[in-house]
């Protein structure tokens, strides 16, 4: 029989399964399907050096963000703009601007999350804008929401600011950070793609935690909680509304999975240059993170796999802990008054993201 009949036969007899209450993980589907289409799992290799890159530099991009904009902020060194991931068993898509805008002809791409969302969202608009530099552009911020659009094309890339994906609401007692709702979601599900991300600041403590209690259903108030738990309930409160409320025929949803931050050189065995990612220049060698499994990808996993709806995670995880050299340590917003070892400079790791996102979507 054909690899193609096979595989057919595959799809069929999950979709069996499912309708006769067999408990199969449609998150896992999605991989096998994903591995089996393209013999290809994109997210295990390694960074290999090319001088052809980088994709664009931060001239191409006037509108880049100042935080991200490391070589215009007075990075010394530009070799890791050099290096371009590589999958083991196969090669991953150049990324092409001018296709991408040409089959999403008449689209909306939304990005929910934090500022690791808009790390992602800026690199997606300047690397569009570097494949077609002839075309006007529109950029606008009302709010939270960030709007770039390509009229000609009538494409829009947008960003909506959510840190925790569930709502954060003003009480008079504070602001109280509700596990257990999501309001946003009848504005989420207008849009063609989701891309979402949450997790940076659900370890703020102090004066960067921006609640001041925590409530999940009528009774359950804390003025604080097991912040992996609290995680993991906020996961699983937006997994329920991916269920109830898209439609897969005409959402396609994405979860941009877990950003790392290299502020423990143990963790990558480094500690001769510096204790953080100030002053590192190359990736790590090889496959594999040292540091092992980033604790809140397994929670994300974990959740994913309760899932019947498909959502496509972009398993970036290791491929960023690989890359302690892309953050803008000193050359960020703060300058020297604060390190950024959290961000990903522009251009750099995120237009990785990006090619893996183009793919997903079009090969």
């Amino acid at each position: 029989m054909a690899a193609a009949s096979i595989f057919s036969v595959a799809l069929i007899l999950f979709s069996l399964l499912y309708q006769i209450g067999g408990v199969v993980s449609q998150y896992w589907v999605r991989e096998q399907v994903n591995n089996a289409g393209s013999g290809c799992d994109l997210f295990h290799g390694e960074w290999v050096y090319d001088r052809s890159y980088p994709l664009y530099i931060s001239t191409d991009c006037p509108f880049i963000l100042k935080e991200f904009d490391c070589q215009k902020n007075g990075r010394p060194d530009n070799e890791y703009l050099k290096y371009r991931w590589k999958p083991t068993s196969c090669d991953l898509p150049r990324f092409d601007g001018r296709s991408f805008l040409g089959r999403f002809r008449g689209k909306r791409i939304l990005f929910v999350g934090d500022s690791l969302s808009m790390n992602q969202w800026q690199s997606l608009t300047c690397l569009l804008h570097k494949s077609v530099p002839e075309a006007n552009y529109t950029l606008s911020k009302v709010g939270g929401v960030s709007t770039f659009k390509f009229p000609a094309y009538d494409v829009s890339i947008v960003l909506s600011r959510d840190a925790f994906l569930v709502d954060v609401v003003n009480e008079s007692n504070g602001r109280v950070l509700m596990l257990d709702s999501i309001q946003n979601g009848s504005y989420w599900r207008t849009f063609d793609v989701l891309v979402f991300n949450t997790w940076h600041w659900w370890l703020h403590t102090g004066r960067k935690q921006p609640w001041a209690e925590v409530r999940y259903g009528v009774n359950n108030v804390h003025n604080d909680i097991d912040r992996m738990k609290a995680y993991e309930k906020a996961l699983t409160t937006w997994a329920r509304w991916v269920e109830s409320s898209v439609d897969p025929s005409k959402t396609k949803v994405f979860f941009q999975g877990v950003s790392p931050d290299h502020m423990r050189s143990r963790e990558w065995g480094d500690n001769a240059k510096s204790e953080t990612c100030f002053g590192q220049t190359a990736p790590v060698l090889g496959t594999q993170y040292p540091g092992g499994s980033h604790p809140a990808q397994v929670i994300l996993e974990r959740v994913l796999r309760t899932m019947s709806k498909p959502v496509y995670l972009l398993n970036i995880t290791t491929l960023s802990q690989l890359r302690k050299d892309g953050h803008p340590s000193f050359y960020g917003f703060g300058g020297r008054r604060s390190i950024d070892c959290t961000h990903w400079c522009l251009p750099g790791i995120p237009d990785s993201w990006n090619q893996i996102l183009f793919a997903a979507l079009f090969q």
